[in-house]
């Protein structure tokens, strides 16, 4: 159990999956991963960063908190609408419970989406994509999203927050993960993104030595070898779906096109979900099909959010909107959404009190589920 007094910072490293973190020098993590309590665990499926970020602040699953993807179809208008509002989420998050305890919080995020799904319940949120003018006036101006820099300014203003504001006893720190979307692990530029990050965690920690620290990814990230739209796949067969959703779709089209390891399709009649299966099913990278009623036990997601059917891709295999059925893609194109991407780390650190036990912690939403009960 934390203690109710102690400061908690939270760093939701977005993309830092368990090869990042082999293959890098960062030595204030390993650190904390060697005197704390550190774990490789699994994440969320599908491995987007809504799903994930939201099971991670409300330590629920995705049947718990309503959120399945980045986006969702709204059958009524027959339109994928962006899964960016807080009033879809259907538990107490870590912000809310911390508020009903009198604790004052911060969200600090690269991406304006995490501010659009928590922004209700934080003392202090910033957006750094979205700085307004004071904050800018204080803090600089913050970098492109599209940047590694923008993640430097972020965990900046956090340590600046930790010195002049210790009254806020949550401060949840999320990155943007277009640098390894840009890099894999082995690349120098990754290297040093991490490296500096890693430093500026080291900041922090000087900043507020009383504070925990929880760490932990929504995703992985994978080179990916080729892309299938299955909107197009399915017309060209004669049998249109009502409509094919990429869980990925959000506003970050830079970072993967909008492509996804994963596909939900839904069907103009139930009639056609046999030979929706078999013309989908010979596709090359296909991996598994599930129908919505099975996909909704296994991964305990939200079923009235999911297609029909659950389209899973191999390693090295994307679905997305394309001008054709099919696309090669360049070598140097890193994605996520799939089974593939969900292997990372889970570290707590100089934590008051105690925690649950090991077998508690299995997957990324384990990290605060103990927080503020």
């Amino acid at each position: 159990m934390l203690e109710k007094n102690q400061r908690v910072i939270v760093a939701m490293m977005d993309g830092l999956d368990m090869e990042y973190v082999e293959q890098t020098s960062m030595p204030n993590l390993q650190k904390m991963m060697a005197d704390g309590f550190f774990k490789e665990v699994s994440g969320v499926f599908p491995s987007v960063t809504n799903v994930n970020n939201v099971s991670i602040a409300c330590g629920a699953w995705p049947n718990e908190h309503g959120i399945s993807a980045n986006s969702y179809f709204d059958k009524e208008t027959g339109k994928p609408e962006y899964m960016n509002a807080q009033n879809l989420i259907r538990c107490p998050t870590i912000f809310k419970r911390a508020k009903d305890l009198g604790i004052k919080t911060a969200l600090l995020t690269s991406k304006k989406k995490t501010l659009e799904l928590f922004r209700q319940d934080v003392t202090i949120g910033i957006a750094a994509e979205a700085a307004t003018e004071d904050i800018i006036s204080k803090h600089g101006k913050p970098a492109d999203i599209y940047s590694a820099e923008i993640n430097y300014w972020l965990w900046e203003v956090a340590c600046s927050i930790l010195v002049e504001q210790p009254d806020i006893q949550l401060l949840y720190v999320h990155i943007t993960d277009y640098p390894m979307h840009a890099w894999g692990p082995e690349k120098k530029e990754s290297q040093g993104h991490l490296e500096t990050l890693d430093i500026l965690m080291g900041k922090a920690i000087a900043a507020a030595p009383d504070a925990a620290f929880l760490v932990t990814a929504d995703h992985g990230m994978n080179y990916k070898r080729q892309c299938w739209d299955l909107k197009r796949v399915l017309e060209e067969e004669g049998l249109p779906a009502r409509f094919v959703l990429s869980p990925e779709r959000d506003y970050y089209i830079v970072h993967h096109r909008n492509f996804t390891g994963c596909s939900w399709v839904w069907l103009n009649k139930p009639e056609d979900i046999q030979a929706t299966i078999e013309i989908i099913e010979k596709l090359s990278g296909v991996e598994k099909i599930y129908t919505k009623e099975d996909a909704a036990r296994i991964y305990n997601l939200p079923s009235e959010h999911i297609g029909d059917l659950v389209v899973s891709g191999d390693k090295d295999t994307m679905f997305g909107e394309m001008d054709t059925a099919y696309e090669k893609l360049p070598s140097t194109y890193r994605a996520h959404g799939s089974l593939h991407e969900m292997r990372l780390p889970l570290v707590i650190w100089n934590i008051e009190g105690e925690i649950p036990g090991d077998d508690q912690f299995q997957h990324n939403l384990d990290l605060t589920k103990f927080l503020y009960r």
